[in-house]
């Protein structure tokens, strides 16, 4: 089933000549519970690659960290050899504890590690995209990221990256990385709810970088509105194909890689970039903007007790 087409157009990365689907697929849920160990029915993992990718997603978000390993091996095992389109993109800066948590890893050897293992695992010789991951659980956390960011910018001259890019920063820290290297995405905490980038996606639109929202449906705490429910119910939608749709209409310079396990919810996320939100409907979305809510601590809670993923 891959007669859905259109993917909302394509953005092309600046100072490349990589042109990706603004719709693409996050692969951390393909991990097992808790993001940890192999999924539950390997074959049907699978199967939701190679369907992404039939259905014209050329943008896969992933990470070494995810499994930890499994995620990687995944992808390998569905898609290589890769097509000549297709873009991966992933991300160090983080480990996986023998206890499940997550631990930040952005000292020079755990970087040079972790690129490493993303090439064995992919099976690459390079990689697309790396993204630097600093910060905190949804927020940056103050600072300068010159140290981890200097060791991929030295695997950046060596050939074992493409191009950098940056998860969970400052626009002060994009500026200081802006002086070391060319930064083609940025990817933050952001969707209909939680907007408080809204002022930096337009800053990022104007210098042509993509800027890629994690947790685009609200993560493990699914997005709630009223607005929502009336809108997909005026597009016979469901609320997070509105929550999506939304998000590709807001900037053209946001890509989208929501993640799933499932094929049916595939289907339904890839079937977002066909929906057109009139003017009037965006508005009353935009009016779901909020900060973060006590939810959000309580995800941070857990992520800090190991339970759940940071992205």
């Amino acid at each position: 089933m891959t007669k859905q087409t259109d993917l909302a157009a394509t953005f092309l990365l600046p100072g490349t000549s990589i042109g990706v689907n603004r719709m693409g697929y996050g692969a951390m849920q393909l991990a097992g519970p808790g993001v940890w160990g192999p999924p539950r029915d390997i074959d049907a993992a699978i199967t939701v690659l190679r369907e992404a990718v039939d259905s014209g997603v050329n943008h896969i978000d992933t990470s070494d960290y995810y499994g930890p390993h499994i995620t990687n091996q995944l992808i390998k095992r569905a898609l290589h050899p890769y097509r000549k389109d297709l873009v991966i993109v992933t991300k160090v800066g983080a480990r996986r504890g023998e206890d499940k948590s997550w631990i930040p890893a952005l000292s020079r050897q755990e970087v040079i590690d972790s690129v490493h293992d993303n090439l064995r695992n992919l099976g690459l010789d390079a990689l697309d995209v790396v993204n630097l991951r600093v910060g905190g659980f949804t927020e940056p956390s103050k600072g300068s990221i010159e140290e981890p960011l200097t060791v991929l910018v030295k695997l950046k001259r060596e050939g074992l990256i493409r191009h950098i890019g940056l998860s969970n920063i400052s626009p002060q820290q994009l500026a200081e990385a802006q002086v070391m290297t060319k930064i083609v995405c940025v990817q933050n905490f952001y969707n209909v709810a939680q907007r408080n980038d809204d002022a930096f996606i337009d800053d990022l639109a104007a210098q042509g970088i993509a800027y890629v929202p994690f947790f685009p449906l609200g993560g493990f705490t699914p997005l709630q509105s009223s607005a929502l429910d009336a809108a997909a119910a005026s597009l016979k939608a469901t609320p997070m194909q509105v929550a999506l749709a939304w998000l590709l209409q807001r900037s053209p310079n946001i890509l989208l890689i929501p993640g799933t396990s499932s094929l049916a919810h595939l289907r339904e996320n890839l079937q977002s970039s066909l929906l057109q939100v009139a003017p009037e409907v965006m508005a009353a979305l935009d009016a779901i903007g909020t900060r973060p809510t006590r939810s959000t601590s309580s995800r941070s809670a857990a992520v800090r007790r190991g339970t759940v993923a940071s992205g």
